[in-house]
């Protein structure tokens, strides 16, 4: 297997730690360029000691040009919400593909955009390029893409878990409500207030209720299974915890729907993922532990009164960002979704 050259920009976060650590055991991936906005060069070692004797490479300035002549295929963008679309507009212009790890590509529409993230999109003309990257249920149109916008952590959870019903119009129209608790590295390395850990130890705190800008692609991607609008109330919480994702999301049946027992639901959302090498729908209700450190999303969905009630669990570093890129950089590719993202 030829190794496809590769370059992380935005090489100080979390997440670009977790694709260099998925990278540096993927066969088909060599990492030739990591870039970053601080103005004095480092190390990876530097910025990530986890790194000890695995990769010598110095960060530079970001350069398109510079990137193109190195000979890389493929870049994966870490930079932040806000930042990575100029970037990537010169990628793109050069010829390398990116697949980018912040929300700036995920809506198609540039009104939604600028109601949900308060901005008019930097780069509309290659918001058509687009492929929000979900492989379970955009895989062909990702392995033909130049930009893969990969999807939000939260919303992955919230769009797998519903999708089984959303397709069968099985869910009333209004009633799904998306309860989702999140480690404190989802919010980024970036130091804060709310992630301190004076403030957040010890404490669960509820915030952005109901105008979180995750909804607008859950909706986007329900809404897209069924050509129709499927509103979602989603509740974020803060849990003070590393890392990991729990959500906890319900509905209300349609009265003229088929009215599915526990045992129906398992095997509807079984036969739904059957196929789906990182979706794992559990018997009994998921907990964090069980996804930590994997790519893998656990399911779990169950029949209570007239509502269906589906827990799913992801790593947010993860399922949520790192790995799901890689899942996306293999369809990509041509290669297996699950290469060098198991065990």
């Amino acid at each position: 297997m030829g190794k496809h050259k590769v370059a992380i920009l935005g090489a100080t976060g979390y997440t670009a730690l977790e694709v260099v650590e998925i990278l540096l055991r993927h066969p088909g991936a060599e990492i030739v360029a990591a870039t970053s906005r601080n103005e004095d060069p480092t190390t990876l070692l530097d910025l990530h000691p986890r790194l000890n004797g695995r990769i010598q490479l110095r960060t530079e300035p970001f350069d398109a040009r510079a990137l193109k002549s190195k000979g890389v295929d493929t870049a994966f963008s870490c930079l932040p919400h806000g930042a990575s679309a100029t970037s990537v507009a010169a990628l793109l212009e050069h010829g390398i593909r990116v697949i980018d790890l912040s929300a700036d590509y995920r809506l198609h529409d540039p009104a939604r955009q600028l109601h949900w993230y308060g901005h008019s999109h930097a780069d509309p003309g290659n918001l058509h390029l687009a492929v929000y990257g979900l492989p379970e249920f955009h895989a062909s149109a990702i392995r033909n893409a130049r930009l893969v916008a990969n999807p939000g952590c939260y919303p992955q959870t919230v769009i797998l878990g519903m999708a089984p019903l959303v397709k069968r119009k099985a869910a009333r129209k209004g009633t799904i409500i998306a309860d989702c608790k999140s480690g404190v590295s989802g919010a980024g390395r970036t130091p804060s207030l709310k992630t301190h850990f004076p403030e957040c130890n010890e404490s669960v705190s509820a915030y952005q209720v109901g105008v979180h800008r995750h909804t607008a692609e859950m909706e986007q991607e329900l809404g897209g299974l069924v050509r129709e609008d499927v509103p979602v109330l989603f509740l974020p919480h803060l849990i003070p915890m590393e890392r990991g994702i729990l959500s906890t999301i319900t509905a209300t049946l349609e009265s003229a729907s088929a009215d599915p027992d526990n045992r129906e639901l398992l095997e509807l959302y079984r036969s739904e993922y059957a196929e789906k090498p990182f979706v794992r729908v559990c018997a009994t209700p998921p907990s964090t532990s069980q996804t930590r450190h994997t790519n893998f999303i656990d399911i779990h969905p169950m029949r209570v009164g007239d509502r269906v009630v589906v827990i799913a669990s992801l790593d947010n570093l993860i399922r949520g960002a790192s790995g799901v890129a890689v899942q996306n950089f293999n369809l990509m590719n041509g290669w297996p979704e699950t290469l060098g993202l198991l065990p």
